[in-house]
């Protein structure tokens, strides 16, 4: 591999509804530098919550939680957070208030950002917050890393202004990732600046990972561009 090796987990957690233990053991069997995480804890408590859940993962908290409304960004600690930030999707009455984290980092020297988003259900917000996720990430300088659940595939509007510009990680492949038990739809996905490398990207289809949450989990091996 050339470049700074990273390994990217985005999963979606289902509110750790689900089996708790099978979570934690699957994340730790991955050994992931950086998780993006949606339905992490948002609400009462949720500064305990986000940082019990990083821990069981063996990891830290970068950014997120309630400031992102359950996107939560975690990091091994070979990987050091320089800033971080969130960002919030206006509220459409009678609907659930979602937005997006943001983490600069570096590890070995090699800076990126990373930024998680939980796109909405609904077929009538999603490419406003799409469009406002976007522009937030192109304002964003270097190597950048972009992951969530965008609620579409490939083929929907939301999902094509995320990725303008940006490079699939799952490359020609369209691998399914919801629901768990019986994969049929593309929902998850990792995007990244054209300076990063997609070594390997796999969507981790195990019993295991069907009893931790109701999402397959998405793992992309990336390179970095050095200094």
């Amino acid at each position: 591999m050339s470049g700074v090796p990273l390994r990217v987990l985005s999963y979606n957690v289902h509110g750790l509804r689900d089996d708790r233990a099978a979570l934690t053991g699957l994340v730790r069997d991955l050994a992931p530098d950086v998780v993006v995480v949606q339905e992490a804890p948002r609400r009462f408590r949720w500064r305990t919550k986000c940082a019990a859940l990083a821990d069981d993962f063996g990891m830290v908290v970068a950014a997120g939680g309630l400031p992102s409304l359950g996107n939560l960004l975690l990091v091994s600690l070979r990987v050091r957070v320089h800033d971080q930030w969130c960002l919030r999707y206006p509220l459409t009455p009678g609907r659930h208030l979602r937005g997006a984290a943001f983490a600069r980092c570096t590890v070995r020297g090699a800076r990126f950002t990373v930024s998680g988003s939980h796109l909405a259900t609904d077929a009538q917000e999603r490419p406003d917050q799409a469009a406002r996720w976007k522009e937030a990430l192109s304002a964003v300088e270097g190597p950048l890393i972009a992951a969530g659940d965008l609620n579409e595939g490939p083929g929907g509007g939301a999902w094509r202004t995320v990725a303008d510009g940006l490079s699939d990680a799952a490359g020609a492949s369209s691998p399914l990732t919801f629901p768990a038990t019986l994969p049929r739809l593309r929902l998850d996905g990792i995007f990244v600046s054209p300076d990063i490398g997609v070594e390997r990207y796999e969507v981790v289809e195990t019993d295991q990972a069907r009893r931790a949450s109701d999402h397959l989990p998405v793992l992309a091996e990336l390179s970095l561009p050095s200094e």
